[in-house]
């Protein structure tokens, strides 16, 4: 059995002791931890030219033939088993665009993170680093990724997604920021949330997709919780394994499912989180409504998804990472509360 008792458990599982802004609320306890991957397929390279390269500064070169059977497009997951298990089920965390696993540990300014906190209400927890992100590891050929990476500049996450005021907004020094009013992200935090983002691809939601499926199918019956772009991933997942996504969260989904195969969720509860700032942001607006319109479908169906926008229950000021904001454990309770309610939590 593994016992943390003083800090937050990190993607590389150090312990960071001493910081004096990084308080847990109380011991985790581990009976298991680990990791592994799925998903993926062998690519054939031929005719590539074979290079001299040095892989140390002043080493002798080495021929380097990139021609060969190259393994791609796999996923990285790491799970956390509790000692006192309460959660019924699995919990699946998917990140958003851009990110990975990394969106679920530790706030960036170094408080507990969604990670832990499910931990300790006793989840078995599957944390992932989706396709061609983090850990999973990403192929630098045209003939296997089809279209270039999107970085993003540093400005980019805190005028999109709803911490700024918008273009400008950003400044490398907090004080010279401007923030929505009332915002709750962590402005200390930022410069540090940046060192997260990582390249994206628009070309891998077909292999993205086929690896969750093989992740249900290995550990599922199973709650998913899904980010921003992957709740399209989470919805079309769960129409393809109907009889083991047993619940779906869905914290602002960037997209959503298939409308031909909309029937497949009728019998799965379905929560939709939405934080505050969206009516006067000029993207999210449509966004939240493709989504509503497609909540409406599976209604139509015969299912019963359903809808919190946290400012309407008296929980204001989140941006679109609202997993990392100043109020994260607060939210963490209510998408917690909802799974109790649907039966997913041991009451003993």
């Amino acid at each position: 059995m593994l016992k943390f008792k003083l800090a937050s458990v990190f993607a590389g599982l150090s312990l960071l002791v001493g910081c004096a802004n990084l308080i847990p609320s109380s011991h985790l306890s581990l009976q298991d931890m680990g990791s592994f991957h799925v998903g993926g397929r062998e690519v054939t390279l031929t005719g590539k030219p074979i290079k001299e390269v040095y892989f140390t500064a002043g080493g002798v070169p080495a021929k380097v033939d990139p021609n060969g059977v190259y393994q791609v497009e796999q996923m990285y997951v790491q799970y956390f088993i509790p000692s006192n298990k309460k959660g019924t089920l699995p919990l699946l965390m998917w990140h958003g665009g851009g990110l990975s696993g990394v969106t679920y540990e530790s706030t960036p300014d170094g408080r507990e993170g969604w990670l832990n906190y499910f931990i300790k209400q006793g989840w078995s927890v599957y944390n992932s680093d989706a396709v061609e992100r983090g850990r999973s590891g990403w192929s630098m050929y045209p003939e296997i990724t089809k279209t270039d990476p999107v970085f993003l500049t540093k400005e980019n996450p805190f005028e999109r997604f709803r911490i700024g005021q918008g273009a400008g907004s950003y400044n490398k020094d907090p004080s010279k920021m401007k923030p929505l009013a009332g915002n709750q992200f962590p402005l200390e935090g930022y410069d540090n949330f940046t060192k997260q983002v990582v390249p994206r691809w628009t070309s891998s939601d077909e292999p993205t997709i086929a690896a969750y499926i093989e992740l249900v199918d290995k550990v599922c019956p199973c709650v998913v919780l899904v980010h921003s772009q992957s709740g399209p991933f989470g919805y079309k997942v769960a129409q393809a394994r109907p009889d083991k996504v047993k619940a779906l969260v869905l914290v602002e989904p960037a997209g959503i499912g298939d409308v031909e195969k909309v029937a497949a969720l009728k019998n799965i509860p379905t929560l939709s989180v939405y934080g505050d700032f969206i009516a006067t942001d000029s993207r999210w607006p449509t966004i939240r409504q493709n989504n509503l319109k497609f909540q409406e479908a599976i209604k139509n169906a015969g299912g019963h998804p359903e809808l919190i926008n946290l400012p309407e229950i008296g929980i204001k000021g989140n941006s679109h990472m609202m997993m990392m904001d100043r109020n994260n454990l607060e939210i963490a309770g209510v998408i917690q509360k909802w799974l109790a309610e649907k039966g997913f939590v041991q009451t003993r």
